[in-house]
């Protein structure tokens, strides 16, 4: 699975020389994806301290260590695939 952002920038490299797309926006729009994999690292976490322990005894990303955030996302969204 990619996400939307994952999508619409490897239609922007494959369409890079085609449309005369500047490298700026090719660029910016990674810089976009690198924030959108951030949101979806920080809303796995957040569901985490939602869960029925409460919060009590959770460090700032609930029971997800930042391993776990990053498995979470490459096994989701590899954006190899």
């Amino acid at each position: 699975m990619k996400t939307a952002m994952q999508e619409l920038l490897d239609e922007l490299k494959e369409y890079q020389l085609e449309f005369n797309i500047p490298i700026e926006v090719i660029d910016m729009c990674e810089s976009q994806l690198n924030a959108e994999k951030e949101q979806i690292m920080d809303a796995y976490c957040d569901g985490a301290k939602g869960g029925a322990n409460g919060t009590k005894g959770q460090h700032e990303n609930g029971w997800v260590s930042i391993q776990m955030r990053n498995k979470y996302y490459n096994q989701t969204y590899n954006q190899n695939k």
